[in-house]
């Protein structure tokens, strides 16, 4: 069976419509092109430039879009419309909003042949997804815009989507291996704002992973790359991970530093989302490192809160911030605040049909224990257990099954803390 061609598809839209028009190729041609070459046209043998698909369109009264993509000058604009108000549910966090005007324009046939347009609403839809809470679904539509013949730009943004989604997903390995690839056949040092990013998204994995020697070399190629660039961008997105690095590898003072320039530097763009994830980074990191500060934080916690409503955070951001805001309150001795906005937290997560996060149930746990309705507490701590059992071993694991062990210590359960001391080990390699 033979393909049909672009070149194909042009030249039978030009010989319908020249029917229509009631003109014979000899009177579509006068007096600028010659009948044999319309008829070359007509019969997908030769490729029109852009020049003469114009002057043709001209001729035959009709738009270019419709000669070359098969779709009307009104449907083209019907599409570009639908698109943006896809996008603006996304950027305003309408997420689940967003999917469906995604998905909707996604089955829409005008879409076909419009390559561009067709990747656009698909990266959408993935972006949309994983706001959802849906990381496989998000996945698989990321694999399949990989499959397909990207622009440069697009194919950096779906390796970045990727690999953070499997880092969220905590498959580490496949993580890894979409950063490296995809920076590996660049023109490094030949670096740019987008390829920076991939790097802090690959950087995230080689932590969560446990490598940080890797992480502290490449945590410093970054900046190098960055400092290039010179753009508050990248500035922003190597800091920000050298931060999380530094972190990560007991440097919590040096973190701090980091954090506090990132967050300085992303104020900068225009990229609310971020700066809301970075704000409540900074919250939790100087919670840490500066307890006496907690109370102060409450504040910057809850900015963040409202930008993410209005952006397209995704579901797990919005519920760390609930988290880390119930957490300040928790230190600063407001435990039923702590409580409100930790079940928030979890009603939001539940909602979404996510997997808890550790961090959500551990204060609820804790802070129920305070309370002294051990019972509740019981309840959050062994959520706890049935969200990390399944997990491979990692770095991020060990962590949650350490915090559990001294949760659950501190409220009494000797046998329960021995049992998570011991994941706590075996997943950090001990």
């Amino acid at each position: 069976m033979a393909t049909v061609t672009t070149s194909d598809l042009v030249g039978l839209r030009i010989k319908t419509v020249r029917r229509q028009r009631g003109l014979s190729q000899a009177q579509l041609a006068h007096p600028e092109l010659s009948d044999s070459y319309v008829s070359l046209i007509e019969s997908g043998k030769r490729t029109p430039t852009p020049a003469v698909l114009e002057l043709l369109a001209q001729k035959l009264d009709c738009s270019l879009s419709y000669l070359i993509n098969g779709v009307t000058a009104e449907q083209m604009e019907d599409i570009e419309l639908s698109l943006g108000y896809a996008r603006l549910a996304l950027e305003n966090g309408e997420v689940q909003e967003a999917r469906s005007r995604f998905a909707e324009l996604l089955a829409d046939n005008n879409l076909t042949g419009l390559a561009s347009l067709r990747q656009d609403t698909e990266f959408g839809l993935a972006l949309a997804t994983e706001a959802c809470g849906d990381r496989d679904g998000a996945i698989e539509i990321l694999h399949h815009l990989q499959s397909e013949e990207l622009p440069t730009d697009r194919r950096i943004e779906v390796a970045i989507a990727l690999c953070r989604v499997y880092r969220q997903s905590n498959r580490l390995t496949e993580a890894v291996e979409i950063g490296e690839r995809v920076l590996g056949a660049s023109a490094r040092p030949s670096w740019s704002d987008l390829l920076v990013e991939l790097g802090a998204t690959l950087l995230a994995a080689y932590l969560v992973r446990g490598d940080h020697l890797r992480a502290r070399q490449f945590a410093a190629e970054l900046l190098n790359a960055a400092e290039a660039l010179g753009t508050p961008r990248a500035m922003a997105a190597a800091n920000w991970n050298a931060a999380y690095t530094a972190e990560h590898t007991g440097h919590r003072e040096e973190a701090l530093v980091f954090t506090e320039r990132a967050l300085a530097l992303m104020g900068e763009t225009e990229q609310p989302r971020l700066l809301a994830k970075m704000r409540v980074a900074h919250a939790q990191l100087k919670r840490r490192v500066q307890p006496q500060e907690a109370a102060k934080l409450a504040q910057q916690l809850k900015r963040a809160i409202s930008e993410q409503e209005q952006s397209s955070t995704s579901v797990i951001d919005r519920a760390r911030a609930l988290t880390e805001l119930a957490s300040v309150e928790f230190m600063t001795g407001e435990i039923d605040k702590a409580i409100e906005h930790g079940h928030a937290a979890d009603e939001l997560l539940s909602a979404s049909g996510m997997n808890q996060v550790p961090e959500t149930q551990l204060l609820l746990g804790r802070a129920h224990s305070v309370r002294g309705d051990v019972a509740k507490a019981g309840r959050h701590l062994e959520r706890i257990r049935e969200a990390l059992t399944p997990l491979p071993s990692s770095y991020q694991s060990a962590g949650s099954w350490l915090a559990t062990a001294e949760t659950l210590e501190h409220m009494g359960d000797a046998d329960g803390a021995v049992e998570a001391y011991e994941r706590a080990l075996a997943c950090a390699g001990l």
